[in-house]
């Protein structure tokens, strides 16, 4: 999230509250708020885990709330707290507030030329819809969204919901709130009951052209490229790339934090838990390997209740042998 005007270090300190030590540059101006995935300079960030560490100190963050004295990368500040994730919250909600809408379509929304809404459409501040669209009735968009021209939603969507990212703590689960956006370029066809959540800091972003059959999940963060097709009950976890021209058919999913190279086709019923940089390829299964291979291994498993019974007949022949001896 990118803020209207860049904060100080004080200003910053001040909105978190209470007495805070900063190390490094602290005439850093603070130009948003990003999560280690979608940081760039001048941004905030946060990291409150060993295993990340490394990771946030050495991204492109300008301003860092961590919970452990470190070395300060040259150029950067730190700010040393008990929470980051808290401090972090704190400066989230007080960016961004729930306005609750009296009206079904928010007075400020940007609606093009020739587009239809149909009856029980939801739209939330700052959206901006495209000329020549149509959304079907019971669609709820929710605020921060961007639709291009020419995209047509089915009914029962929901675009830009908070993203699913929770944190463990010792009472329960922590929500990490969402101030991200949820952007739709042109020529999109959403099927219906199709769920899209906005990016926690940046943006969720559905390319030009892209088709969706009903029933699809796609998480926060997520980027899916130009002309892709996705077929119904596919799960696309948060901050996924990918890129152009790929094809995951129905009832499959794919796991977060991944990429799949352009023109990757994932056939039905099938899990990518690693990342595709080979183009073109096309996989199948659980987890999704070449399909030929897959095919090969699934040929081979049907066969076994055969090799089983000659391996019981061998074992039988073999016997008989060593007792001739």
């Amino acid at each position: 999230m990118r803020f209207q005007n860049p904060l100080t270090i004080d200003e910053l300190c001040s909105i978190i509250g209470g007495s805070r030590a900063v190390q490094g540059n602290a005439q850093i101006k603070i130009t948003g708020i990003n999560e280690i995935h979608s940081v760039e300079p001048g941004n905030l960030s946060f990291v409150d885990h060993p295993k990340y560490y490394e990771k946030v100190l050495n991204s492109l963050a300008s301003v860092i709330l961590i919970n452990k004295e470190v070395d300060v990368p040259e150029g950067k500040a730190i700010i040393i707290t008990e929470d980051p994730l808290d401090d972090y919250l704190k400066v989230v909600r007080h960016f961004v507030k729930f306005d609750p809408q009296s009206e079904a379509i928010n007075r400020k929304a940007e609606i093009g030329e020739n587009t239809i809404i149909q009856p029980n459409v939801f739209i939330g501040e700052n959206v901006k819809i495209g000329n020549n669209c149509l959304i079907h009735a019971n669609v709820s968009i929710y605020a921060d969204t961007i639709i291009g021209d020419n995209v047509v939603i089915h009914s029962g969507c929901v675009i830009g919901g908070d993203a699913f990212y929770f944190q463990k703590r010792e009472n329960g689960w922590k929500k990490l709130y969402s101030c991200g956006c949820t952007v739709i370029c042109d020529d999109v066809e959403i099927g219906s009951n199709v769920t899209i959540d906005k990016g926690v800091s940046g943006d969720t972003y559905i390319g030009k052209g892209t088709k969706f059959d009903n029933l699809v999940q796609v998480g926060h963060d997520t980027h899916i490229g130009n002309h892709c097709l996705i077929g119904s009950q596919c799960a696309i976890a948060g901050c996924t790339f990918i890129d152009d021209e790929c094809i995951i058919w129905a009832k499959s999913s794919v796991n977060k934090d991944l990429y799949l190279a352009p023109h990757t086709t994932l056939l039905a019923l099938s899990a990518l838990d690693k990342s595709i940089h080979e183009e073109g390829q096309v996989l199948f299964g659980l987890p999704a390997i070449d399909a030929r291979t897959k095919w090969k291994e699934l040929a081979y498993q049907r066969r076994l209740p055969e090799l089983v019974g000659e391996m019981e007949v061998l074992k039988k022949e073999l016997n008989k042998l060593n007792k001739k001896k």
